[in-house]
Parts: structure tokens; C-alpha cells; sequence
């Protein structure tokens, strides 16, 4: 996951920005050529280190990132980017129904407004054998 995005990184910074859909996209059509047959046994913890191991080398130097940071309130979110001078919320879950999924959108949201922030994003692992990857904004 390392070499794949150190050997695409420059297509992830416009104009001085970080592109974080594109990093979305781009990471999850390489996790699922290299890991897209794993099974009910990967854990989001999993799927938070595979992600941190493909953000490594395109914010290196430039950004940091942090893993479950505390809020005043004591919610740990997934996963907090810093990149220039912007933040980035990304809240990482496996699938499993429509119905935790809409609870990791609702955290995303709490975590959005504790941070004061407009857009954030989930990234959902999911190993069922009829899925198709989308990206979808709201």
C-alpha cells in the first residue's frame, strides 16, 4: 500500500491542497486489487493501518495525522489529518448493514460539528461478495 501511493503521490496534492476524495477513490480501488479478498476477520483497527500506510507517503512532511483523538467530550474519532492548514475527519468502518453504517455517519456528523467542520468522510470495509465500490457525496 506503501509503494502504490509513494508511486502516485503528486496526483493527491492540487495547488498546494491535499484531494482527499481522490485519495479516497484511488486507496480503495488499490486496497481492493491487493486485499479485496480478505474475509469477516479483518478488523477496522485493520483497515485504519492499511489507510495510515497509504496516507504516509503523500502527506509526509507536509501533514500529520492522528489516530483516535479525544474530543472534549471523550469520543475517539478514527482518524484526524492535518495537511497545511486544514483538517480532515475520516471515520473508517467494516460493514455490517445499513444499520451501523448510519451509526458511523452519525458520529462522523457529532465529529464534524465538535471541529467546527463542513465535510467529512467514511471509509467503509466491506467483504461481501455482491458489493460494488461507489463514492458518494452529501
Amino acid at each position: 500500500m506503501y509503494r502504490l501511493a509513494s508511486r502516485n503521490k503528486n496526483q493527491f496534492i492540487q495547488s498546494g491542497k491535499l484531494d482527499m476524495e481522490r485519495i479516497l477513490v484511488k486507496f480503495v480501488e488499490h486496497f481492493d486489487d491487493v486485499y479485496g479478498d480478505q474475509n469477516e476477520k479483518f478488523l477496522e483497527e485493520d483497515g485504519r493501518r492499511y489507510f495510515m500506510l497509504y496516507l504516509k507517503p503523500i502527506i509526509n512532511g507536509k501533514g500529520n495525522y492522528y489516530v483516535e483523538s479525544r474530543t472534549r467530550n471523550q469520543e475517539r474519532t478514527d482518524l484526524i489529518i492535518d495537511y497545511q492548514g486544514e483538517q480532515f475527519i475520516v471515520e473508517m468502518k467494516v460493514w455490517r448493514g445499513n444499520t451501523y453504517n448510519e451509526h458511523g455517519e452519525e458520529q462522523l456528523t457529532g465529529y464534524l460539528e465538535h471541529y467546527h467542520l463542513e465535510q467529512g468522510y467514511m471509509l467503509s470495509f466491506n467483504f461481501n461478495k455482491t458489493k460494488r465500490d461507489q463514492s458518494e457525496k452529501d
